[in-house]
């Protein structure tokens, strides 16, 4: 709201002879809680009435003077985590009006660094940049044969329950709703591990890791079976030759399993799975609570049936679009 119109209220309770208090309670309740309501109703209740406010007298402040918005930059770009307050007591300037220098003359604001699997090296860009770069124009040759033979593979952890994150529990309320409160949920311990192998046209094969066992080279003779799935979708993959793709963890790696579609080092967001496949599934099973592994397997097929061709095919087509920006920023990782 508006603070003109907020202070029409305050001016409108006023006349109505209500007390401060009550008046401090109602605006409150609607509006939440606000510093200024008992000045200004102090001011209405003198006969006040201006809901602007008073012209400011005096010479022009010079705390924004070019020298002084010179001086917070330079103390900025040393040390950018530095705060208001520190701000304040180096320059000796008061602490609005470094705040006005920082978000109305430098348009400044402090944002949390960006979590990436790993801080990349020169060579690791490198490596980015050279493999997209090759899969791009592989691609580009020929999109239609890509993605009639490519298939791709990861594995993850799939939760007996895994509570919805802060934005996903968000709702819809009026002003005058009551405010929302939910206990913090953890994630449950009983887990399991999926591998998937999946193409343009949907899900090849599914596989579980017994509990108790690890994933290994031997494991991955599963393969196999996934060849075998192959060899019943239409004919021409088999003789075009399968263009297996699988991230560089050294069981995918090992001479059992070894990857045919390269793969550069700690790229999850240039692995279809990580950036696609994987997070819209764990977005329907969160909230949910899955009493065994059956039941949370049975989701998890349940949905990854329900996705028509397009939801696949747009996956290996949005690989493409991240291999281009990987070599447009040099190897630095792909956001979105």
């Amino acid at each position: 709201m508006d603070k003109s119109e907020y202070r029409a209220v305050i001016k409108f309770l006023v006349l109505e002879d209500q007390s401060a208090k009550k008046v401090e309670e109602r605006l409150t309740a609607v509006y939440g809680e606000s510093s200024t309501i008992k000045r200004w109703v102090k001011e209405f209740q003198r006969g006040r009435e201006s809901l602007e406010d008073d012209a400011r007298s005096g010479r022009p402040s010079t705390s924004t003077s070019p020298e002084n918005i010179d001086t917070v930059h330079k103390l900025v770009m040393v040390n950018r985590r530095i705060t208001l307050h520190e701000l304040e007591e180096t320059t000796g300037l008061s602490y609005g009006s470094i705040h006005n220098i920082i978000h109305g003359k430098l348009h400044m604001s402090k944002v949390c660094a960006r979590w990436v699997s790993r801080m990349l090296t020169d060579d690791m860009k490198l490596s980015r940049v050279t493999i997209s770069g090759a899969l791009l124009t592989r691609y580009n040759a020929n999109p239609d044969d890509f993605h009639f033979r490519i298939v791709t593979s990861d594995e993850t952890w799939v939760y007996h329950y895994d509570p919805e994150s802060k934005q996903e529990s968000m709702e819809l309320k009026h002003p005058t709703s009551p405010k929302t409160k939910t206990s913090k949920a953890t994630r449950s311990t009983k887990k399991v591990m999926m591998s998937i192998f999946w193409e343009s046209k949907g899900v090849t094969h599914i596989d579980y890791l017994p509990h108790g066992t690890t994933i290994n080279g031997e494991y991955y003779a599963l393969l196999k079976q996934v060849h075998q799935s192959i060899k019943v979708k239409p004919r021409g993959k088999i003789r075009r030759g399968i263009l297996l793709h699988q991230d560089n963890a050294p069981v995918h790696t090992s001479r059992v399993a070894m990857t045919a579609v390269p793969h550069p080092h700690y790229s999850p967001d240039l692995a279809p799975s990580d950036f696609h496949l994987f997070p819209r599934m764990k977005k329907l099973l969160r909230g949910q609570r899955f009493e065994d592994d059956d039941e949370l397997a049975a989701a998890v097929e349940g949905w990854l049936g329900d996705q028509n061709v397009d939801f696949y095919r747009s996956g290996i087509s949005d690989w493409q679009t991240r291999w281009n920006k990987c070599v447009e920023l040099g190897g630095d990782y792909v956001e979105k």
